[in-house]
This record gives structure tokens, sequence and C-alpha cells, in this order.
């Protein structure tokens, strides 16, 4: 998408969204609740899709639910059930009209009622309130992180690794649904264990397995609140990737005409940790018929095309074992870390490079500018990457004013934003720094929007040349006044 067409589209939210100068934009917060709430029993759900992804090194769930009100009343507010433990793990919450893409404005919000409860909610807000009798369908999909176990927990270098995963074959809810099914896909069909319940109808047991799909259902009408405990372990011979902290910092020069990026990772792997001490020797000879491992080799960054002076550095110093290629039509800066990351093992390293600012910058209109860069961006692996804090720094020029930002994450992963003064070399007031928090991400987010928008104004612009002129006037003065001041010895 050109640049021109998504500053057009988000102009408009930022009048809505961010009305006050210096504001960073939206912090989520929990809604509070008294400690007696229930979601009232106002909806059904009519049909209902439970689609769980373990394809990836993270689980990602779709529900398509077809939401009848069963009230008197128009109502808005839809109720999903959680534990606790799954309100820590969970991230990247959407929710769209799956009959109409063009309805938005659902607003997805965590619910804090009884912090002793096991169960929570997220609550969604429709965009106009469902009328009595009223149908709706409704897409809503979300990823849990940490959310494998490896089974065995410790395996051979060169041996297959299987990984739990548990879940309910009813899909949790908070209303009565009259006809379910919860389909479960994997990544390959060797699937050893699965748990099987009763069947219904002319099925006499669920799941019914084709491939690497597993299906629970359809089942009859389930209670509000129901759930069927299951679990599944199945081959992934694939490194499961987890960054526990991603830092990324976005540096714009105005001066320079260059925008300079950063990413600072504290990378794990979560899979099978290693039952015996690794071995070189046998890994160097396994590499010239390249067999499936689950140990991390390589990762593969494709960046935006002309990007330039690339480099990879980790603890000890620039990693040498690296390639970046950058053309016409792509830029890719493939890594190899120093050694095999195995389960269990902690990889942390920086990546960096420069992009002409033209690229990601536009001048609005006076003295206003548009900053249009990726919120994440990092590897991109066929076996995915989760991300479980993300800090995302953007360095404007001092004197930078009224920072806005918008950005196409979910706003239910956001959990801070800041603007706030930095001092870099030669600064007088320090640079503008706006800082924004997330959490419990993955890489399908990957390349979605950061749009900044900030004043900067002609003397401020001035002001750094404008300092560095005059404190080099003065240096010269000053040896000019010294260089005229006679310290000889008088001789009368």
């Amino acid at each position: 998408m050109k640049f021109t067409a998504v500053a057009a589209a988000c102009l408009s939210l930022f009048s809505q969204v961010l009305g006050e100068p210096n504001v960073a934009g939206p912090s989520s917060s929990k809604v509070t609740l008294p400690a007696t709430f229930k979601p009232p029993q106002v909806f059904k759900n009519a049909n209902l899709v439970h689609i769980i992804s373990l394809e990836k090194n993270y689980a990602k769930e779709s529900i398509n639910v077809l939401i009848e009100n069963v009230s008197s009343d128009p109502q808005d507010e839809y109720f999903l059930p959680f534990t606790s433990d799954q309100m820590e793990r969970i991230g990247g919450f959407e929710v769209k009209d799956r009959k109409d893409a063009s309805i938005s404005g659902f607003v997805v919000e965590p619910v804090e009622f009884d912090r002793l409860s096991d169960t929570q909610y997220y609550r969604i807000r429709l965009p106009t309130p469902l009328p009595a009798k009223g149908q709706q369908t409704l897409g809503i999909s979300f990823y849990y992180l940490n959310s494998f176990s490896p089974l065995p927990a410790a395996i051979q270098q060169s041996e297959k690794q299987y990984l739990v995963y548990e879940f309910s074959a009813y899909c949790q809810s908070a209303y009565p649904t009259l006809k379910q099914k919860t389909e479960v896909k994997l990544p390959s069909s060797d699937i050893p264990d699965y748990t099987k319940i009763a069947g219904s109808g002319e099925t006499k047991e669920f799941p019914q397995k084709q491939g690497s799909k597993l299906t629970y259902g359809p089942f009859p009408e389930v209670p509000a609140g129901a759930v069927s405990p299951a679990k599944v372990r199945y081959e992934f011979t694939k490194p499961v990737t987890h960054v526990s902290l991603y830092e990324r910092d976005i540096e714009v020069s105005h001066w320079g005409g260059n925008v300079a990026f950063e990413e600072r990772y504290t990378l794990y792997n979560h899979g099978a940790n290693l039952s015996a001490q690794f071995n070189r020797v046998k890994w160097a000879q396994s590499q010239y018929f390249n067999p499936q491992s689950y140990a991390l080799k390589e990762l593969k960054v494709p960046l935006r095309v002309g990007s330039k002076d690339a480099y990879f550095t980790d603890a000890i110093g620039n990693v040498s074992t690296s390639r970046f290629r950058s053309n016409r039509r792509e830029a890719v800066l493939e890594l190899k870390p120093r050694y095999p990351v195995f389960g269990g093992w902690k990889y942390p390293f920086t990546i960096g490079w420069n992009a002409d600012s033209k690229t990601f910058l536009r001048k609005k209109s006076g003295d206003s500018y548009l900053l249009n860069v990726p919120f994440i961006e990092g590897p991109k692996q066929p076996e995915g990457v989760a991300f479980e804090q993300i800090q995302v720094r953007v360095l404007l020029p001092e004197g930078a004013e009224n920072v806005k930002f918008y950005t196409t994450i979910p706003e239910s992963a956001i959990t801070e934003s800041t603007v706030d003064l930095q001092r870099t070399y030669l600064d007088t007031i320090g640079r503008t720094v706006l800082t924004i928090k997330a959490r419990n991400l993955v890489d399908d987010f990957r390349d979605r929007d950061l749009i900044v928008s900030y004043d900067y104004s002609l003397v401020a612009s001035l002001r750094k040349p404008l300092i560095i002129f005059s404190s080099m006037m003065t240096v010269f003065v000053g040896m000019w006044a010294i260089s005229k001041v006679d310290v000889r010895f008088s001789t009368k």
C-alpha cells in the first residue's frame, strides 16, 4: 500500500483518537467491574466454529460465531471467558464482522472484576447495538504464547521433537451454544496421542482424524461455561523460537535524510532440552545432508527495498556469519548465530540498518510531518516467531512537538505509551522520544503500520546548526582574545 493512501486513511483517526497535543496515543487498561459480576445472559450462540491452528510455534485460535440477541432490548456487550493463566499468555486479540468486512469499530478490552477468580473476561463492544432477535456473525482471533510443553522434555540432538497442547473440545463461552465444532490443525500427520471423547448422533467417537486435522463435533446444545478438557501430542521438529524482549529503535534525522533502525533481541528456544552434551562433530556431519532439526540454525530478516549498511552483533561483537542482499526488488539480511540454538538455550543479539527518509517520511502541511514505519519487523521464519515484551522507541529530531501516533496493531496489545526527552550529542533540550510498549505479539503482525505525526518548525531545525556555529565562534573568539593577552614579564 502506498504511503499516501495509508496517511489519508489515518489522518481522520488522529483527530478522533488523539485530540490533545503531546499525547502519545492509546494506552490500554483493564475495565474494572464489581466482584460479583457475571455476564448477563442476553445472547446465545446459534452456530460456532472453533479453529485451533498449531502449525507454528505459537497457538492461533479463531472463533467464527453467529450470535443472537435473546433479550428484549438492544445489546452491544459480548463477553468471552478465559482462565487467569490464559489471560497472561493471550495476545493479538482482534474482532471482525465475517459477513461485512467494511464494518469496523469493535472495541476489545480485558475485564477485571475479581483477581482471585480463575475465570476472567474480554469484553467485545459491538459498533452498533444488536436489536432484539437480531443476529451478527463475529470473527474472533487471538494467539497464545508459551502454550506448548515438549514431551519428552529432553531428547538427543538428532531425535524428533514432540509438543503437547492442552485445550477444550468445547469452545469456552459465557453463553449457551446451540451447535458447535472444534477443528485442530497440526503441522504434520504424526499425532501419536490425542484425547478421545464420546461422539454424538451417528458418530460414536470424537475426534475425526483427516490427515493433519482433528475435528471434535458437531456437538448439540452446550450450556454456558461448559468445558471438555483435551490435549494433543504431535511432532514438531522445528525450533520453538521465542523472543522474551524485543527492543526496536527508530531514529529520524531530517538533516541527514536518514532513518536508522536498530533491534535488540533476547531470544530463546522453548523446545526440548538436550538429554546429552552437545556434540559438535555429529552436528557438522549432519549438515551435509541437511536433516530437519529443532535447533535454530539461521534467521532471515526481510527489509524494505533500499535498506543499507546492515550489521549483526551479539555479546561478543560483530558476527561475520551473516549475509546482506540488497537490490531493486528486495533487501534481505540472513543471519547465522555463532552456535545452533537448541531447546532451553538463549541467544541475545542486535541487528541494525539505515534507510532513506524519503521511504518513510512525508511533509503533511506547514511544519507537520508524517512518519510511516512498520511496528515490528524482525525475522520471518516458516515456523514463526513469538514476541513476549515489545518496546518501540521513535527518536524524533530535537524540538519536535505535538507528537501523536496511530497503529494497526490491536489496541489491546498496547500496554503503555509515553513521550519524553533524551539528550544526545550537541543537544540543548534533548530529542523527542515516543515510547510504545506492547506484549504478546507474533510475526503475523509483522509490517503492521506505525504512523507518527509531529510538528517540526524551521526554528527548531536550525537550533543545532546555530548552536554548533555559535560554539565554534565562541572557541575561536576565546582563542583570539587569549592570544592578545600579554603574559611577558615587564622590563621596567
